[in-house]
Formats: C-alpha cells, sequence, structure tokens
C-alpha cells in the first residue's frame, strides 16, 4: 500500500560503523530519509508508528555518538525500536515486522547484537542497565550503558526503585528520560540547549567537584546548604529535582529533535570520567513528521496497513469474535452473578476487555497504572477478604512483576 521512498544517503548506512563515517551536517537528511522509509514500512505491514517517528532523531545521534554494540544500548519499549531496527542490519527485512518468520516489534537479544536486553514492554530498562553496567564493572571492561526509557514508564514503581539503587553506587549509567507528553516550549530552545551543554560539560563537572570539594572544609552545616542550594536552583531551572534527590545528575531539557542540541550533549556523556549515573531529559513528539499521526497520536500509535498518502488505515473484516471481547463478556455475565468478583488491570483495560467490565462495574474494575507487581499483590489483599479478583495482565507484561 505504499511504495519506497529515495533514501540516497540511508542507502549507503547498514550498522552503525557506516553511520559514523558521515559528516554530521549530513545527519539531518539522513534523520529525514530514515522517518520515509518507517513509514513506507509500517504502511506495508502495520505495527505501532507514532512513538517510532518520535524518536528518530535520537536514535541517529545515539547511534552516531556511542560506539554501539560494545556500548549497550536499551530501549525501554519495543515499539519505537524500528528506526533503531532500520539502522542496524536489519532494514532488508524491515518490511516483514510482525510477520510469521519476520522481524519481531520489539527488541530480541536473538535477533541481533544491538539488542542487548529483550523489552517487551516498559519500565525494565533501567534495571537492566544498571545491571550491565554493573557486570561491566566487575569484569573490568569499560562501556556506556545507555537506558532510553520514555514518560509513560516512569509512572511504574520499578524505575523508581532502579534509580534508587543506581543513585546509591559509582557505576555509570545514562538514562535518557524521552518526554513526549510535552510540548517543545520556548524553554526547550537556546537557553535550554547552552545550559546543557554547559552541565553535561567536563569542565562544568570538574570545577563543581572542585567546589564540593573545597565545601567538605567547611563545617557540615555549610557544606548540605550550598550543595542544596545548586540542587534547588538547577532543579527550579530545569525541573530535575527529583532525579537529583535520586542521585543522578540531570542534564536538560533538550529538543530531542534538534541534532544540533543533541550532539554534542551526547559527546560530553560519553566522554566524561566521572562515576555515577546520568538522566538526560529529552522533548520529543510523538509521530514527529507524519502530519495524520501529529494530529492524532493515540489514533496512530499502533495501525495497521495504511496509505501513506492519505493515512488511510486499512481495515481486515471479520465475523469472528475476538478473544478479549469473549473473555470480557464471560467476566460481565460471571459478575452479574457474583457481586464478590472484582476486576484489575495496569493500565490497559480496552486491551484486556476490562473496559466493557468497567462500564458495567466501575466500582468493582480497578486501573492500578503500569504497576504489575502492585496488581498481583493487591489482588491477594482483595482476596484475603473474601472477594474474586480477575487480575488480567498481558504475559509479556509480567516481566515487571
Amino acid at each position: 500500500m505504499s511504495s519506497k521512498p529515495a533514501t540516497p544517503l540511508l542507502d549507503t548506512v547498514d550498522v552503525p560503523a557506516d553511520l559514523r563515517k558521515l559528516a554530521p551536517g549530513q545527519l539531518r537528511q539522513l534523520a529525514d530519509e530514515l522517518r520515509s522509509e518507517m513509514i513506507s514500512a509500517v504502511g506495508t505491514t502495520g505495527g505501532h508508528l507514532g512513538s517510532g517517528l518520535g524518536v528518530v532523531e535520537l536514535t541517529v545521534a545515539i547511534h552516531y555518538v556511542f560506539n554501539t554494540p560494545d556500548d549497550r544500548l536499551i530501549w525501554d519499549v519495543g515499539h519505537q525500536t524500528y528506526p533503531h531496527k532500520i539502522l542496524t542490519g536489519r532494514r532488508d527485512r524491515i518490511r516483514t515486522l510482525r510477520q510469521g518468520g519476520g522481524l519481531s516489534g520489539f527488541t530480541r537479544r536473538s535477533e541481533s547484537v544491538y539488542d542487548p536486553f529483550g523489552a517487551a514492554h516498559s519500565s525494565t530498562s533501567i534495571s537492566a542497565g544498571l545491571g550491565m553496567a554493573a557486570g561491566s564493572q566487575l569484569k573490568g571492561e569499560h562501556r556506556n550503558v545507555v537506558c532510553v526509557i520514555g514518560d509513560g514508564a516512569m509512572s511504574a514503581g520499578m524505575a523508581y526503585e532502579a534509580m534508587n539503587n543506581a543513585g546509591s553506587m559509582k557505576t555509570r549509567l545514562i538514562v535518557i528520560l524521552n518526554d513526549n507528553d510535552m510540548s517543545i516550549a520556548p524553554p526547550v530552545g537556546a537557553m535550554s540547549a547552552y545550559l546543557s551543554r554547559l552541565l553535561s560539560s567536563r569542565s562544568y563537572r570538574s570545577v563543581r567537584h572542585m567546589a564540593k570539594e573545597m565545601a567538605k572544609l567547611f563545617p557540615k552545616t555549610l557544606e548540605r546548604t550550598a550543595r542544596r542550594a545548586e540542587e534547588y536552583a538547577r532543579g527550579f531551572v530545569t525541573g530535575g529535582t527529583l532525579f537529583e534527590e535520586l542521585g543522578f545528575y540531570y542534564v536538560g531539557p533538550i529538543d530531542g529533535h534538534n541534532l544540533t542540541h543533541l550532539l554534542p550533549v551526547l559527546r560530553n556523556l560519553r566522554d566524561t570520567e566521572e562515576p555515577g549515573p546520568v538522566l538526560v531529559h529529552v522533548v520529543t513528539q510523538k509521530g514527529r513528521g507524519y502530519q495524520p499521526a501529529e494530529r492524532a497520536a493515540d489514533k496512530y500509535h499502533g495501525v495497521g496497513r495504511f496509505d501513506v498518502m492519505t493515512g488511510q488505515q486499512a481495515k481486515p473484516k471479520t465475523t469472528a469474535p475476538s478473544y478479549t471481547g469473549v473473555f470480557a463478556d464471560a467476566l460481565i455475565k460471571e459478575a452479574e452473578a457474583d457481586d464478590r468478583i472484582v476486576a484489575i488491570t495496569a493500565a490497559m483495560p480496552s486491551g484486556t476487555g476490562l473496559d466493557k467490565f468497567a462500564e458495567r462495574f466501575p466500582d468493582r474494575c480497578f486501573d492500578v497504572g503500569i504497576a504489575e507487581q502492585h496488581a498481583v499483590t493487591f489482588a491477594a489483599g482483595l482476596a484475603t477478604e473474601g472477594l474474586k479478583p480477575f487480575v488480567a495482565i498481558y504475559s509479556t507484561f509480567l516481566q515487571r512483576a
């Protein structure tokens, strides 16, 4: 349903080593061609569209700056990895996405050395990345570990458990917070880019370190006051106080579609010798570069085959009931006969069919957000009170539980 676009520069790139041969000035064209190729591929196969379109420039910048696959790159959500797959030796199979015998719609260790972790859904990347970073350190190997986590994934407690652990260690870890739930406002412009380059630079961090060492010569109360003053002053401007309190060095926010802003910050972080975790706050737009997806990000999160020119999606006709629909109807029928039955979902009411249950029994349906481990134990608590909880969770999402 879509013809292949002209991609002369992308045609020269099979793996990230080829990408690194390009001049920085060529990366804008490469990103545009990569976006066109992804739209064409998903138009042919269907799949997740909006998330990948939002990280095209970020994907290019990471592979350009870091030495993947020796440097580990962990995508928190497989939805956004189609540009990554195209740049890592899988472009010739990109139109087999989610087909029998074709490419996985997520990262898969057996599929490529560029997929160091099999991420089914969200919120696991920081835990996995910290394990990889600590493992490399124990083996005496020096490498960067980069985790890309979305703002939605930060609603899961597991992400904070991992950050709390990372903040207490001296392990090198770079976490990129892909914030696509806000517009690119004036603060994410030239001044913010300048401050981000400054804060991520070796010279600033060296001066900061020297100031902290000098502060230790003064009474403890003065040292604590100075440290808090700096953290809260920076947090007031950038919103990074929470991450600083968890032990991360915060940089951002920066425009995730502006390569001239991204590249120097990522280079600074790559080249620093300072231990400890860093969080880079990157602001992106879901569906970027494809107007139908920009106008309706939710509608174009996951799509069937579609016409690239019009955005019109092909709707397959079927008379067979869906498994989800059968499950929902059956559970509602049982709940009508037994008022002890309750239902629990972890941010997937429509995907599990529990949206229909919630319409019928709004007080007996609980959406706990992206928190599967909480969902299961919450259900156990309900059961101790004599209720009959049904927890509907995708099997792959139980990776978090």
